[in-house]
């Protein structure tokens, strides 16, 4: 039985290394056929037409046996990521049957390493996804607290404070993985922008005060569509950083051109090398490593709800003198996003 599986083989790998061979033995044949009726036609002695085949034919063979080399080191390399031999079904197509065995049995590796790291990933998200909403039964009860306390010292401004950073890091968190689960659908609707802004200053108010910064807010009397939550959270993240950064100075929100929002602070600024880097995911330059409270997600997120809003938002800074953030609510020609 071995045997014969042995001769299926070799006659196999011979019948694709013909099959290789089919059109240089064409060639040859007509190349012969042409050569033949020149010499005929001529009238030339057939010694000199004997002996150009001759020559012909030994080059041939010579090329047939290179060639055979190279093939027989491809079926040996085609074996090695395969060991499985072919069958009688196809043996024309011996190497390229163990290719596409390999190809596809790679495919199929592939997309079973794609479901189980697609199952840890949804693991973690919901592990994630019930931490967060865990960890904030303990800071709604401590925010509590504070405020059943009669006695505002500096001390209690500063637990209040901190426990709206800590608010937002988780929020930043839970909103980071519900933009990355897909096929969410927007609540698209009329959005009053200065409601949305109001909402934002009445939660930084502490924040305001605390740090002595102060603030200049025009009411814009901006009325977009758009789903208010996702505009809400992008207001919140900018006006987040912008605290971050405006020790004791000023934040402006006013109207820009059109339907623009901008958001202006005057702050420390970004420094030119680092600007083109600040919607990466990670990234947090030289503020970040000046400050402990810079986490490098915040305006990633800003840039993906405005991708996912099909608005824009756009940062111009200056460093020692401050930042201005443009949210452009206009909508844009509908394109892709990751």
């Amino acid at each position: 039985m071995e045997s014969d599986n042995k001769r299926s083989e070799k006659w196999a790998i011979a019948k694709g290394f013909l099959k290789t061979l089919r059109p240089q033995i064409i060639l040859f044949s007509l190349y012969s056929i042409i050569f033949g009726l020149v010499y005929f036609l001529t009238y030339q002695s057939p010694r000199i037409f004997w002996t150009s085949f001759q020559i012909t034919l030994a080059v041939f063979l010579l090329s047939t046996v290179i060639q055979g080399y190279y093939y027989m080191k491809k079926v040996e390399r085609a074996k090695r990521i395969n060991d499985e031999h072919m069958t009688d079904s196809a043996p024309d197509a011996y190497i390229s049957q163990l290719y596409e065995e390999s190809y596809f049995s790679l495919i199929d590796q592939m997309k079973a390493d794609n479901r189980k790291d697609m199952e840890k990933q949804s693991d973690m998200m919901d592990y994630f996804s019930l931490w967060i909403h865990q960890i904030k039964t303990p800071v709604s009860a401590m925010s509590l607290v504070l405020q059943s306390q009669k006695e505002k010292t500096a001390a209690h401004k500063q637990l209040e404070q901190e426990l709206i950073y800590l608010n937002d890091y988780i929020h930043l968190a839970l909103n980071y993985l519900k933009l990355e689960e897909t096929g969410k659908e927007l609540e698209i609707e009329s959005v009053d922008v200065d409601s949305v802004i109001k909402t934002v200053i009445k939660k930084y108010a502490i924040v305001f005060i605390y740090n002595k910064i102060k603030l200049d807010y025009e009411p814009t009397g901006l009325i977009v569509k758009s789903d208010r939550k996702w505009v809400e959270v992008l207001i919140e993240q900018l006006m987040s950083n912008s605290l971050k950064y405006a020790k004791q100075g000023t934040i402006r929100l006013y109207a820009g051109d059109g339907k623009q929002l901008v958001i202006e602070d005057t702050g420390s600024g970004i420094s030119p090398s680092d600007l083109p880097k600040i919607f990466e995911k990670g990234y947090t330059g030289l503020n970040g490593r000046l400050h402990d409270k810079s986490t490098g997600i915040g305006l990633f997120i800003s840039r993906k709800i405005t991708q996912r809003l099909n608005i824009t938002l756009d940062i111009e800074s200056e460093l020692t003198v401050g930042t201005k953030a443009t949210i452009d609510f206009s909508q844009r020609d509908t394109v892709m996003f990751d």
